[in-house]
């Protein structure tokens, strides 16, 4: 009987604990919307008044490019909290990766004078790749953040190449594109239970050996002549798309769970 009482007891407590962590998580993901809204709202004024004096398309860019990367971060913060994890398990940051050349590839040049230079010089041979936002976790880098106010098919291609080149230094590394609007095709702006994706998109995928995770956080395709920073097509970021984003990327990182 007493064992019974304990258990009611303690399902009390686990049921109190989940309550007050998902109303924390709620109030986050209030605090993103208004900063979304504040941010989006003023970025064509901002882009008025800069240095130039005039509205710059690459002052827009970079500030969406900066929001998508800072709503990247708390939702990782938020998906580790909502597995219950110890936050000091946590690192997120960026960093220059370098990308060494491969051995192969010098070993099958046929002029030895162009081989013997490189292998001289061989500290010099690399690709240097500053991904958007590393993920660590118990100082072992997991994860990596793409961050896009858009992405369409050709911009995914680099993303796909830069995420394979990561990959041979990071072989167990996961990815995850997150994307303010979607210019993929198909249906990655309906935001629905069950994304079926675009045909060329699928296609691409098919030819790289990367899992890749692709969130939308608003609802309706990219068009390049609505742009969202107009209030006449400004589109709401929702709970539910912050929300399903925890979801996917909590499930992403469920397996680093202690």
């Amino acid at each position: 009987m007493k064992i019974f009482i304990y258990m009611i007891f303690d399902i009390k407590l686990n049921i109190k604990r989940i309550d007050k962590m998902n109303g924390q998580i709620n109030e986050e993901i209030e605090k993103i919307i208004e900063l979304y809204n504040n941010s989006v709202y003023g970025e064509e004024e901002r882009a008025k008044t800069n240095q130039e004096g005039r509205a710059s398309g690459g002052v827009i860019r970079s500030e969406k490019g900066g929001l998508v990367e800072y709503i990247a971060r708390r939702l990782v913060e938020l998906a580790w909290e909502k597995l219950g994890q110890d936050p000091d398990r946590l690192k997120l940051y960026s960093k220059e990766i370098k990308i060494p050349i491969k051995q192969e590839y010098i070993d099958k040049l046929k002029d030895e004078e162009i081989k013997n230079y490189i292998k001289q010089n061989i500290k010099d041979y690399y690709y240097s790749y500053k991904p958007d936002i590393l993920v660590e976790i118990d100082g072992i880098v997991v994860l990596e953040i793409e961050c896009k106010a858009y992405t369409e098919n050709a911009m995914l291609k680099r993303v796909l190449v830069d995420s394979t080149l990561l990959k041979t230094q990071y072989p167990k590394m996961k990815f995850i594109l997150l994307q303010l609007e979607s210019q993929l095709g198909g249906d990655f702006s309906e935001l629905k239970d069950v994304t079926y994706g675009s045909p060329s998109t699928h296609t691409l995928l098919s030819y790289f050996d990367i899992e890749l995770h692709i969130i939308t956080l608003l609802k309706g395709e990219r068009k390049v002549d609505k742009p969202i920073h107009k209030k006449e097509f400004f589109k709401p970021l929702t709970k539910e798309s912050l929300q399903k984003a925890i979801d996917i990327i909590s499930s992403v990182l469920e397996e680093f769970s202690k």
